[in-house]
């Protein structure tokens, strides 16, 4: 039965408790039920209401997966939504034990580390071919300059390489390196040898390939935690989401231990506002299995006293383009994927794609760029932008 087909109206009890504590409560993000503007949320079946007040995010995410309801602009509910800080005025019970579970448990032991590889990177090299740039870079994109997702990600690997000072011969570690963009750029570009570390058999594959075309890059399926080479430089662009809470701070050590002591760290991170909250429910099920942002306090916590940092840099808007421009290629090229996936899947992927974007441009999620040393740099550090 194709729930859509009718009056909205027969899905849902104006009168009821629910209804009406949910209809205040968005309206103070500007966001009506059954409203006619791009950003209100539509009804289409019973449960939304009480599952999203009772699950949080959990419970609203799968009943949209469900096509249990819909937005227009799914970025901008969610921008409105987050802007006017709506989930910290519920609490939802059910997720007391979710809460408890990554506080106490290391969701991020080596024995997990591979999990995320196969339930979210190993989806397929050519489906993530057909959503990002032509370099495959699965990280925000730098648009200060840039006209189009290519260009972005270009300016922002090259943005790297500058605020790494790399130099030919100089030897560079990429911890969690994806399908080998910066390894790649960083080669050809600057002369560079790379070695990048993943926990994805797919982007292995794709490394692969990669070096056959004769630049000097390795890629290494292996867990960070077991690497002990030193490098002149160091760079983790996007996988410290994947370290966890618990092992923040052998991640530092790890990098301190593989840098040269003259060397430099740049790690690239989104991050959140405010340390103490449990990662979300929705995309840790569905998304990033076992993913933690971490707060700034917990990244500048976890260096000390193992490194200087010598500059952060936060971009954070910019990821709201450049998962835009990902959904734009994800909606143009899903006729070629959609014998393998389901509609579950589609509208699954959308709402990954567009809440993310609509979290971003509200700020409440940002981008940090860190560049650390171990000593400081004598003089001090120029900064890149």
């Amino acid at each position: 039965m194709n729930t859509q087909t009718f009056s909205h109206t027969a899905f849902f009890d104006e009168t009821s408790s629910s209804h009406r504590f949910v209809a205040e409560l968005l309206e103070k993000a500007d966001i009506r039920l059954n409203g006619d503007r791009p950003w209100d949320l539509r009804l289409n079946a019973h449960g939304v209401l009480d599952d999203a007040l009772s699950r949080g995010n959990l419970g609203l995410g799968e009943s949209y997966m469900d096509g249990a309801w819909d937005a227009d602009e799914l970025d901008n509910f969610f921008y409105h939504l987050l802007r006017a800080r709506l989930p910290d005025q519920i609490n939802p019970q059910k997720l007391v034990f979710h809460h408890l579970r990554t506080r106490l448990l290391n969701l991020q032991t080596a024995k997990r580390a591979f999990q995320v590889g196969e339930a979210h990177y190993d989806l397929g090299n050519e489906f993530y071919a057909a959503m990002l740039d032509q370099r495959m870079t699965y990280t925000c994109g730098y648009w200060k300059d840039a006209k189009n997702l290519d260009e972005a990600q270009e300016a922002k690997l090259d943005l790297i390489c500058r605020k790494l000072e790399l130099k030919p011969g100089m030897r560079v570690l990429d911890i969690g390196c994806g399908w080998g963009s910066f390894m790649a750029y960083a080669a050809e570009h600057y002369g560079v040898e790379c070695v990048g570390l993943t926990i994805s058999k797919e982007q292995t594959e794709y490394g692969k390939r990669l070096m056959k075309s004769g630049l000097p890059v390795e890629f290494r399926l292996q867990d960070y935690r077991d690497e002990t080479e030193q490098f002149d430089r160091i760079v983790s662009i996007g996988m410290f989401e994947h370290v966890g809470r618990k092992n923040y701070r052998e991640f530092m050590e790890v990098a301190n231990r593989c840098l040269k002591d003259d060397g430099l760290f740049l790690l690239h991170t989104i991050g959140k506002n405010v340390r103490g909250t449990s990662p979300d429910p929705w995309i840790d099920k569905y998304i990033f299995p076992n993913g933690e942002l971490p707060a700034l306090g917990q990244v500048t916590d976890a260096a000390e006293p193992l490194f200087v940092i010598e500059d952060v840099h936060n971009f954070g808007a910019d990821y709201d383009k450049t998962l835009m421009a990902w959904h734009d290629n994800f909606e143009a090229n899903w006729p070629h994927f959609k014998e393998q996936f389901s509609e579950r899947f589609y509208r699954m992927w959308r709402y990954y794609l567009l809440s993310c974007a609509g979290a971003f441009r509200a700020r409440d999620i940002q981008l940090w760029q860190f560049v650390l040393s171990k000593k400081g740099v004598v003089g001090g550090y120029e900064r890149v932008s």
